[in-house]
């Protein structure tokens, strides 16, 4: 038996998240802070290169192990069978429109920055609950993932913590749009 690299996206994503937090932990003290997160609004600068290259890497950037590991865990749980259905390059296209959405929207309207994978999470999440669609049909597991996780991130975005809820929802309603509009290709 060997060993596969079943799902490049996906293991690719994992990998380099996990380098960016072991360097920026170890040899390049601050290397997630200022490459692998959006600055919140009122701090993005047009003429930094670093500022727009956030946007999209700042679902690469981990504030600790503990926060990298709550996202590669439900990542690496559901993001295979994901790349399996949709294929790798339309499963890279949906992570970076999701990450350009968070990103933008985070920087548009809200003060702190935004460091993580939750809202690829969450698109995930969602994403799942459409992978026996049936076009005409709305899968019961979707409005159910949709009450669960989203219901809940709206119900938890009144708290003061340093969670980005809106984050998730965003990354939940990228999830529902391409499981609408981008069915799963069939084996």
């Amino acid at each position: 038996m060997r060993i596969k690299y079943n799902a490049p996206t996906v293991l690719t994503f994992a990998l380099l998240s996990a380098l960016v937090l072991l360097l920026s932990r170890t040899l390049l003290p601050g290397l997630a802070d200022h490459w692998f997160m959006v600055p919140g609004k009122g701090n993005f600068h047009p003429g930094s290169l670093q500022n727009w290259l956030s946007i999209f890497t700042h679902t690469m950037g981990h504030a600790s192990w503990s926060h990298l590991i709550g996202n590669f865990s439900v990542i690496l749980l559901v993001g295979p069978m994901l790349e399996e259905s949709y294929g790798s390059l339309s499963l890279l296209l949906m992570m970076a429109i999701t990450a350009l959405a968070t990103g933008l929207l985070n920087l548009f309207l809200f003060r702190s920055s935004l460091m993580g994978a939750s809202g690829v999470v969450f698109m995930m999440i969602l994403l799942a609950s459409f992978t026996n669609f049936s076009h005409g049909e709305i899968p019961l597991t979707f409005i159910l993932v949709l009450i669960l996780y989203l219901g809940g991130q709206l119900l938890e975005s009144f708290r003061s913590d340093n969670i980005s809820q809106f984050a998730h929802i965003v990354g939940g309603f990228c999830g529902s749009l391409f499981g609408f509009f981008r069915p799963p290709r069939r084996a």
